[in-house]
């Protein structure tokens, strides 16, 4: 198991670093604090963490919103399978993503092996009872 040493370095005082220093990555990173120590003794540079430190200090975040909310349940992984009586669920996290609202009505159109969804053009009274069920 690997043992970070000292505190990384975060926000003002990271990006204030990264403007003194002519450093190679890895050496940045390492003293910045983005490295652990193996048990063997072996220092290791996170340079994917000092990476994330980096854009989260300059305020870009890589995740969508919806991942980062404290939900019960399992994580979206965007992937799905048949179940035995051949539906297809597609959960909350995937619809909160796309912006779907209850009450929308969508067409699926189906392609050699993909499913599309549509927004339904005009109004929920142009349907007929047969669109509905």
């Amino acid at each position: 198991m690997a043992k970070t040493v000292t505190a990384p370095l975060t926000g003002k005082a990271l990006l204030q670093k990264l403007k003194t220093n002519n450093l190679t990555k890895r050496k940045l990173a390492k003293d910045s604090g983005y490295y652990s120590v193996t048990k063997g003794g072996e220092t290791r540079v996170n340079l994917a963490e000092f990476y994330d430190a980096v854009l989260a200090a300059k305020g870009i975040a890589l995740e969508p919103e919806f991942a980062k909310k404290d939900r019960r349940g399992r994580e979206a992984t965007y992937r799905v399978s048949v179940h035995q009586n051949g539906q297809i669920v597609i959960g909350s996290a995937y619809t909160e993503a796309m912006g779907l609202k209850p009450g929308d009505v969508y067409e699926i159109k189906l392609g050699y092996k993909h499913i599309r969804l549509i927004q339904f053009d005009g109004n929920k009274a142009e349907m007929t009872e047969e669109d509905e069920q």
